[in-house]
């Protein structure tokens, strides 16, 4: 009797998730066997479920290995795909395999094709149409998937979402239409939350010109985000990720990275595949945010590697908050762009003998000692550099927005601040919830465990509620602080404003604002800054109306 076992394969994970083509699949291949004479189905069956038999080698298969191994302890005769391409569809590769099984005495027959194995090993006639056929599947794979890469590349440019596992600030939810194929599609839809964590990594990208890194941190560092962070924190990656996906905007998009000798790699998005007019349903940024922090992003890029960076377009290498002014600064005596020239200052205590270090930031000009023209050394402490020109910077800002209503400003922001705090507060509250509901079973439990009819003793059990109610009294602090806050939200000062104090000035919004801000501002309103000893030209690019 010849020993018998299944190959069972699901291309799809539709196809395994519904288990029906597999079932179907399993009941045809036991019909074949059981109509062939002196053939005896083994116990044991190989399943592989939606893996590639045109992307992946026999090697890269695990199934297809474990088939091998067990044909090399010579553990059954003849296995049964269901067609010979669940085998493999690669023309050189499944050839060898199949003439590799057929070594340890091991037949491939498929229901519909028969015996596909070679007569022996000297079988040439067979070998070569082994060799054809699957020549004839790959070709067939190829092409299809030309045919399905030309359908999705349509499909995109008409706005449909080509599926896969939805991008952060979205879910998939079924839209109602059905697919040719019986399936029911579905569609994108915005989750609020996440959606506001979107617009943060975009502010903070765009007015803040933070690289991933630095967006992660601050994203970290921010109690509401940090909980809608995927897996519970900020990568740089992820940030990345959001900050070029074009679907923000509205666009869905292909080809936006490509398979090479099975690894993938990030194509330049002047070859994606952009739907051509933006889905309003999906849409959480508005294309001219998206247009210009792609562009930024191109500038910082080209910055650090070198690049030339186009004319009348000051752009943040890395906003560390380390001299603020750097990219700005020029030699007042030869035109050079100032760079960092910072010291170090050494001390001992006396007390301990410990050696202690202080890092002093510096300007100075790369020529200096090179040409007669600079007055020695050419160096200037930043701390008191950044002072004057900051100072002068925010008399300016006052001058640009003294038209503008800063009490409208205010009330923009407290607003802003305020559905924050609510949000907070509701998901405090449903942990509240949470709690409450578990101690309440847990209780309910307790006449059982008294019995012994539970799988905690009673002493167990009334430890694990005393810890919920441990929790639930710090989860009900949590909540008054988040109340508390909600009330002041109406009140909460601004940047340069005391509280329960007069409406502060713009100068004033300025100086108190955070260094990255003040770098910012600086890069767009500052063309170039000249320094000599006692003298600054600072030459600015917007000017008052």
């Amino acid at each position: 009797m010849k020993r018998v076992r299944m190959l069972l394969r699901v291309s799809s994970s539709q196809q395994l998730e519904a288990d029906g083509d597999l079932s179907i699949q399993r009941a045809i291949l036991k019909e074949y066997i059981a109509r062939q004479q002196g053939w005896l189905l083994d116990e044991k069956e190989y399943f592989e479920g939606s893996i590639s038999a045109y992307k992946n080698t026999a090697e890269e298969r695990d199934v297809l290995q474990e088939i091998l191994a067990d044909a090399r302890d010579n553990a059954f005769d003849i296995l049964v795909p269901y067609k010979d391409d669940r085998v493999g569809r690669l023309m050189l590769d499944t050839t060898l395999y199949i003439v590799e099984l057929k070594k340890y005495h091991v037949d491939v027959y498929s229901v519909k094709d028969g015996c596909i194995s070679p007569k022996s090993a000297d079988d040439i006639e067979g070998m070569m149409m082994l060799v054809f056929r699957y020549a004839n599947a790959q070709k067939s794979s190829k092409d299809t998937g030309l045919r399905v890469k030309d359908t999705a590349q349509k499909l995109v440019q008409k706005g449909k979402f080509m599926g896969g596992c939805a991008p952060f600030g979205y879910a998939l939810e079924y839209s109602g239409e059905i697919s040719k194929h019986g399936r029911a599609l579905k569609h994108l839809v915005i989750l609020p939350e996440q959606a506001e964590a979107v617009k943060e990594i975009y502010r903070l990208s765009l007015t803040r010109e933070f690289g991933s890194a630095k967006i992660a941190q601050q994203m970290n560092k921010n109690e509401y985000y940090k909980h809608l962070a995927p897996n519970g924190t900020w990568k740089s990656s992820a940030i990345t990720s959001i900050l070029t996906n074009p679907i923000y905007a509205g666009h869905t998009a292909y080809k936006r990275r490509e398979r090479v000798n099975g690894s993938y790699h990030r194509l330049d998005s002047k070859d994606w595949v952009i739907s051509q007019e933006p889905n309003e349903a999906i849409t959480i940024i508005d294309r001219d945010t998206w247009d210009r922090v792609q562009e930024q992003r191109r500038q910082r890029g080209e910055k650090f590697q070198g690049k030339p960076a186009r004319p009348k377009l000051n752009v943040i290498g890395c906003n560390d908050g380390i001299l603020p002014l750097a990219g700005l600064l020029y030699c007042g005596y030869c035109g050079s762009k100032m760079v960092n020239g910072s010291k170090y200052s050494y001390w001992t205590l006396k007390s301990t003998g410990e050696r202690k270090a202080r890092k002093i930031p510096f300007y100075k000009c790369p020529c200096a000692g090179r040409d007669v023209s600079h007055e020695q050394p050419c160096l200037y402490r930043a701390d008191l550099t950044d002072s004057v020109l900051l100072e002068a910077l925010s008399q300016y800002v006052s001058r640009l927005l003294e038209k503008e209503d800063i009490q409208a400003q205010i009330n923009a922001c407290r607003d802003a601040e305020k559905k924050t705090l609510e949000k907070t507060a509701q998901r405090e509250q449903q942990e509240l919830w949470k709690l409450k509901k578990e101690i309440e079973v847990l209780e309910n439990h307790i006449p059982n465990a008294m019995t012994g009819n539970y799988p905690l003793s009673l002493e167990e059990l009334t430890l694990l509620i005393n810890r919920r109610k441990k929790q639930l009294e710090k989860q009900e602090e949590i909540i008054l602080q988040k109340e508390a806050l909600l009330k002041r939200a109406d009140t909460f000062p601004l940047p340069g404003q005391e509280p329960d104090s007069a409406l502060p000035t713009w100068q004033r919004v300025f100086q108190n604002t955070d260094i990255h801000t003040k770098r910012v501002l600086a890069m767009k309103l500052i063309d170039q800054i000249h320094i000599k000893k006692g003298e600054l030209l600072v030459r600015f690019t917007v000017h008052p109306g």
